[in-house]
């Protein structure tokens, strides 16, 4: 069981860093196309407009989720064919009660 468990981080830490990279760098082309701008390297900093730093959060946040929110399901998927069964962390909602 130990080692599945440590299979199964290695796997799922590995998806959600790619897809967090790889998302990263769609978001950030995709700005530089829809705004002709480079995206704020920090939306906190006051100099950036209040707008801009708002839309960037929300966009790339959304975006950076949905990705590592993918790539962990696909993981699962895969480690589900693999094994016979999903990873404990991953249980279906209504085993945990």
């Amino acid at each position: 069981m130990a080692s599945s468990s440590k299979a199964w981080s290695a796997l799922s830490l590995g998806a959600t860093l790619g897809a967090a990279v790889l998302a990263r760098k769609a978001v950030n082309t995709s700005w530089r196309v829809a705004t002709g701008k480079r995206p704020p390297e920090n939306p906190a900093d006051p100099d950036v407009d209040l707008r801009e730093a708002i839309a960037w959060a929300v966009v790339s946040g959304t975006i950076v989720a949905l990705a590592r929110m993918l790539a962990t399901r696909r993981a699962a998927r895969y480690y589900a064919r693999t094994t016979g069964s999903l990873p404990p962390q991953l249980a279906a909602d209504d085993a945990r009660d």
